[in-house]
């Protein structure tokens, strides 16, 4: 292992404390806030919390990218013990993240920090993370691992299936008449990550269980054009569901590390309760 790099990404990648903890990845939080109410995610807050605070609220919250301050914090200490830091955070067209790590970085020695926009979200920059990962555990520089990494970010593959649009609509993410027509006809969308933006790639009518096995045929029709060296499935409290596409995936296509995420506060405060999604790399 190289000991001078330092793998970094923040909470939006969804990587459990588990996975942060096992694997020596530092991870800098987002904030979660109700009001006056402001929480570190996954420190001050988990997704179940969150969940009972907006029923009990009424309210959606706001989610608020790290300051500058708060990157330079986590940056100082490292940098002074020798390290080199990579960061790979939330794409740079959701976050303000991003911007904040580049500010905090030019107080710092150059090539000493390098920051990858992975132009995605939750497990799409887990990914990302865990690639990074190996090649420090293999000696590479950070120099050479930011290269490596940011040649595999346009081809991360990340869907989402939205159970409820709730939270697209509390969240001014899609029109009333949109809400109201997604839950007449029982739509359940797919958005796909592409270049850092959100679309609805495909809608799923009736069932969620739909939405599932068309996420799972687009994961199976790529066969050996998919990376298996890790594949994600990430959740927002959907264990059944989840249950349900990890045993797909361990029949057909069964990766090296299949991984279940619980999908964050911040993640889950726009996508909302029930939201599941399978994230992977194109060879």
């Amino acid at each position: 292992m190289s000991t001078n790099v330092v793998i970094m990404t923040d909470s939006t990648a969804d990587l459990g404390k588990a996975y942060l903890t096992k694997y020596q990845i530092y991870s800098i939080p987002l904030y979660v806030r109700f009001g006056d109410e402001i929480y570190k995610d996954g420190i001050d807050i988990t997704t179940p919390e969150l969940y009972l605070k907006v029923a009990d609220k009424g309210l959606l919250p706001q989610t608020a990218a790290p300051s500058p301050g708060d990157f330079y914090e986590t940056f100082k200490p490292l940098i002074d013990a020798g390290k080199d830091i990579v960061y790979i955070g939330i794409g740079s067209t959701i976050s303000a993240t991003i911007q904040s790590a580049r500010v905090a970085a030019q107080d710092f020695p150059e090539n000493r920090i390098y920051i990858i926009d992975s132009k995605n979200l939750s497990s799409g920059i887990a990914l990302l993370v865990l690639k990074a990962k190996d090649l420090r555990d293999q000696g590479l520089p950070a120099k050479e691992i930011f290269g490596q990494i940011s040649a595999l970010v346009p081809k991360v593959r990340s869907q989402f299936a939205i159970q409820t649009l709730e939270y697209l609509y509390k969240g001014g993410r899609a029109t009333g008449l949109q809400a109201l027509m997604g839950s007449m006809l029982k739509i359940k969308p797919i958005i796909k990550v592409t270049d850092g933006k959100l679309g609805v790639d495909k809608k799923a009518f009736g069932k969620m269980s739909r939405a599932l096995d068309m996420m799972l045929e687009d994961y199976f029709n790529l066969g050996e054009k998919v990376d298996l060296d890790y594949v994600m499935i990430t959740h927002s409290l959907a264990d059944k569901h989840a249950i349900y596409m990890m045993e797909q995936v361990k029949q057909r296509l069964n990766p090296k590390q299949l991984i279940e995420s619980h999908a964050g506060c911040v993640i889950s405060s726009h996508c909302g309760e029930g939201t599941i999604g399978i994230l992977y790399i194109e060879r």
